[in-house]
């Protein structure tokens, strides 16, 4: 099942490998992650809905889609680790673009359930994550069911509407569009224990095509640490101090070959063709096994970077023309 978008917008990365761009996203359709789709979905494109994060992106791989969008980062609950292990595990994809979603849930089930028949909620583990406190205060009994996207679990109760076998839940978390997309009805609505909750959401394409830099700009890497031993990860964070280059996210993930061995996962405040982020990554491929470059995309809030003093781009090149000078005498 496919649909087309209707916004009209320039969207970063190579061009589309059919007649039009195909985008792959975490479906079914009704996710925030489709919320996130309109938010930069060029008109006539064909919206491909993927079972889960990794699918969407395998999508891109395998030449199904042209862009995937999903879920990387929830302000409550962190990272999507499915995300940042895929994006760093097998052909090479870049991010060329970010969305940010306002998140708020509604309590909904099919017609005829009252609040006090609901025993089970099927939801996504984040979307549990940001209203369990809300669940434990109003539903001190419910058992939570995971599912793989809030949309999904509300396509499943959905299903169940005319049928007389045991439904898996009794009641969903989702979004308000997906409620009536799927036939049921709200019971609660502004369900969260975070109003400001927000998730992140990237767009990944092949790697070969690096949005321009605009000032306001992130890098995603993928680092993994030089050696098991005492000042390590101090000796990786050096090389970002030293040159004004700051971060807006580190974590770490299982390096996937042992107990103890982790990759740091991160997002760099500026641009690949900044002189301090590149001077940043070339002390990182001197010292650490190895760095994986996940693309570098103007930030959706716009924020600017600050650059310290004597970090500035003439800065840098000053200074290796200084040092390209002195080496020249004599020669």
């Amino acid at each position: 099942m496919t649909q087309q978008a209707t916004a009209v917008t320039n969207i970063p990365g190579p061009p589309p490998l059919g007649g039009r761009l195909r985008i792959a996203f975490l479906g079914p359709f009704g996710t925030f992650t489709e919320q996130a789709v309109w938010q930069i979905a060029p008109a006539g494109a064909e919206l491909i809905p993927a079972a889960s994060a990794p699918q969407a992106l395998e999508a891109v791989r395998n030449g199904v889609a042209d862009r995937a969008v999903v879920p990387i980062e929830n302000s409550i609950e962190g990272g999507v680790n499915a995300t940042i292990d895929t994006l760093s595990r097998g052909e090479d994809l870049h991010i060329v673009a970010e969305m940010i979603v306002p998140v708020r849930f509604v309590l909904a089930a099919l017609p005829g359930t009252r609040l006090d028949d609901v025993r089970s909620v099927g939801t996504h583990p984040h979307a549990w994550a940001q209203c369990r406190r809300w669940a434990e205060t109003s539903l001190p009994e419910v058992v939570h069911v995971p599912t793989t996207s809030t949309a999904a679990a509300a396509e499943l109760l959905g299903s169940f509407a005319s049928e007389e076998a045991e439904r898996p839940f009794d009641a969903v978390l989702c979004n308000a569009p997906s409620v009536e997309r799927y036939g049921l009805v709200p019971l609660v609505s502004d369900v969260a224990d975070n109003p400001g909750a927000v998730t992140r959401f990237i767009m990944a394409a092949r790697s070969g095509n690096v949005p321009p830099a605009t000032g306001a700009d992130k890098t995603t890497i993928q680092v993994s640490l030089p050696s098991d031993e005492a000042g390590a990860l101090l000796m990786m964070l050096e090389q970002f101090s030293v040159r004004g280059v700051n971060l807006s996210r580190i974590e770490s993930r299982p390096a996937g070959d042992g107990l103890g061995h982790y990759a740091f996962s991160i997002d760099i405040a500026g641009h690949v063709r900044e002189e301090r982020v590149q001077a940043a990554l070339v002390g990182l491929h001197r010292t650490c096994p190895k760095v994986q470059f996940l693309g570098s995309y103007p930030r959706v809030d716009g924020i600017r970077a600050e650059i310290r003093r004597g970090t500035k781009d003439s800065d840098f090149v000053e200074a290796r023309n200084w040092v390209e000078s002195i080496a020249r005498l004599g020669a």
